[in-house]
């Protein structure tokens, strides 16, 4: 048997590293879309932010809808230098009830976002709920691709929020959909401090 098992993981490893090779670096950032209705899309860009900083890159993180809103991951990233952090928006969409002070605040983090990935500074940058932004059209999606092609070759971005458009999904390297299995908020359970925010 684990002679059979290992002729079978030398293939595997044969057949992994031959595809390797053939691989090719596109010598650019690339870009992500974390979208679906499932938790982790933010949290999973976060996860992207600690690697980039494990490699001694620098990050910029532009958030559109949380705003104010006091989480765990701002007051930890914004004690590193290595990371600009920008919170932009003025809180849920429902909250603010004026369709025109949400699109002047979506602007404004787009335009502080656009020149984070021209800059030529950032290895990353994160443009946290842009895709609710664009949902309720506060952001054209055709400025937001206009801006991911105009971005320095060095920059890769990763744009979070449910209902991203799909031409962003066709213009992204990568695309990952969270799907909502089981979610405690419909069983009557708040927000946990350190787990959702």
């Amino acid at each position: 048997m684990s002679d059979d098992h290992k002729t079978k993981m030398q293939e595997v490893q044969a057949k992994q590293r031959k595809r390797i090779s053939e691989l090719k670096d596109p010598e650019k950032g690339l870009v992500l879309v974390h979208t679906g209705n499932g938790k982790g899309k933010s949290s999973s860009a976060f996860g992207v932010i600690i690697r980039a900083l494990g490699w001694g890159q620098k990050v910029g993180v532009v958030q559109f809808i949380k705003g104010t809103w006091k989480t765990g991951e701002r007051q930890f990233f914004e004690k590193l230098e290595e990371v600009t952090w920008h919170s932009m928006g003025e809180g849920f969409t429902w909250d603010t009830q004026d369709k025109d002070r949400d699109i002047a605040a979506a602007e404004a983090a787009f335009a502080k976002g656009r020149e984070m990935l021209e800059s030529g500074e950032y290895d990353l940058v994160v443009m946290d709920e842009i895709n609710i932004a664009m949902r309720y059209d506060y952001l054209s999606v055709a400025d937001v691709l206009a801006g991911l092609e105009a971005r320095h070759k060095r920059t890769g971005v990763i744009l979070t929020g449910r209902d991203a458009k799909p031409e962003l999904c066709d213009y992204a390297d990568l695309v990952t959909e969270m799907t909502e299995v089981k979610h405690p908020f419909k069983n009557g359970i708040k927000a946990q401090r350190g787990v959702d925010f």
